[in-house]
């Protein structure tokens, strides 16, 4: 195990509530699940000492803290790579806590996804940038690939091409994630799953991806509050240890469009980070009860599976079948029902479910759970826990 395992824990999470049209700002969403978190851990703002947040993010650190009457911070940072982010956010908090930066740090992101600025749809002043991401992008947005989904649409073709998936195997994800949240009363489609029939009847966004392939867009927020596994003993609150934190960037890594890769059927960077999940925490993929895999768009949640280690390349679609990621399953996955069926929160709503699975409170609670493994975003620089029950 590394320095790192066991140092630090999620002691608090707290979330505004879900929805299309939060009719509040961003500052206060993210006011909003802060305090929730921390008075999940049994804290005040008066404990906290650091917050860390995305680059994308648009409440400051300070602004956080005016708005929730933290008097100083000692740490703040911001982790680049949209939703790659996530699990980073932690990390970096653990690490704090650790070599004794900060105290406890809160980890937060928040915003109007759906009612404000809407990240899936073409943006073509980002390929005209003067910036390294603005040169990138010129390759890409002049052949049409210029949304989020189109752009894994070319590496989902590619997949399903060398090693034989379809679409009805990445809509097995859809309707695992749809049946989850039917029961969980904080997912957007609450009472609603679906069929593998209505996954292949739903209208086309880019060929191969059908509608429900394709993660929501949401407004809300999402707050973790991180401190030792010492001082966590005595917080009301059973902890979820850090038995693992990692950050990964492949080779030929772009964001959301590596496709100068010689395979380009797989996520090298997510393979990085969980080469090192494993050896800081001494566990394997077969030690894990079950996952929160990043689900913006169904193929790479299969493409992970493998990069992971939980089955060989390619074998991804067979894994799935049966019923293996629901409930009872060998490995059920985004428990909560994902960014596909409870809300897209950049995954940060993926990490508090993890939290729940650990204490034992899940709405969809894996009976014998003792450690899960947590992914961030996918297509670009990306991060991964394991949280363990300690």
């Amino acid at each position: 195990m590394s320095g790192l395992s066991g140092q630090a824990a999620i002691v608090g999470i707290g979330a505004t509530d879900f929805s299309k049209d939060s009719g509040r700002s961003e500052l206060r969403l993210a006011a909003e699940a802060v305090t929730a978190a921390l008075a999940d851990a049994g804290l005040t703002p008066a404990d906290v000492d650091g917050l860390t947040t995305f680059t994308m993010d648009n409440n400051l650190q300070v602004a956080v803290a005016r708005a929730i009457g933290i008097p100083q911070l000692t740490f703040f940072s911001n982790i680049p790579y949209g939703g790659g982010a996530a699990c980073a956010t932690v990390q970096q908090a653990a690490m704090a806590v650790a070599t004794g930066v900060a105290d406890v740090v809160v980890a937060y992101r928040a915003f109007n996804e759906r009612s404000g600025h809407r990240f899936g749809q073409f943006a073509t002043h980002l390929a005209a940038a003067p910036t390294s991401s603005g040169v990138d992008a010129a390759w890409a947005y002049p052949q049409g690939l210029g949304t989020p989904a189109a752009q894994v649409a070319m590496v989902a073709r590619r997949y399903m091409h060398v090693y034989g998936a379809t679409s009805a195997d990445f809509g097995r994800v859809a309707v695992a994630d749809r049946k989850h949240a039917a029961v969980n009363p904080a997912a957007h489609f609450y009472g609603k799953p679906i069929t593998l029939e209505q996954h292949q009847n739903s209208r086309w966004i880019a060929e191969p991806l059908h509608l429900l392939d394709c993660c929501q867009e949401t407004d809300g927020g999402v707050a973790l509050v991180i401190t030792s596994a010492e001082r966590a003993r005595d917080l009301p609150r059973r902890p979820a240890v850090i038995a693992a934190a990692a950050q990964g960037s492949g080779a030929d890594q772009y964001v959301m469009t590596s496709y100068y890769r010689d395979a380009m059927t797989g996520l090298p960077e997510m393979n990085v980070v969980g080469d090192q999940l494993w050896a800081q925490s001494g566990l394997r993929p077969e030690d894990m009860q079950a996952a929160i895999l990043y689900d913006h768009f169904t193929p790479f949640v299969l493409m992970q599976l493998e990069e992971l280690g939980f089955c060989g390349r390619g074998d991804a679609r067979d894994f799935i079948a049966d019923g293996a990621i629901e409930i009872g399953g060998r490995l059920p996955l985004n428990t909560h029902g994902g960014q596909l069926g409870e809300a897209y929160i950049h995954g940060m709503n993926g990490i508090a479910e993890g939290v729940r699975q650990i204490r034992g409170d899940s709405v969809n609670q894996v009976e014998g759970l003792r450690n899960i493994v947590v992914t961030a975003g996918t297509g670009v620089p990306t991060s991964g826990l394991v949280l363990s029950a300690g």
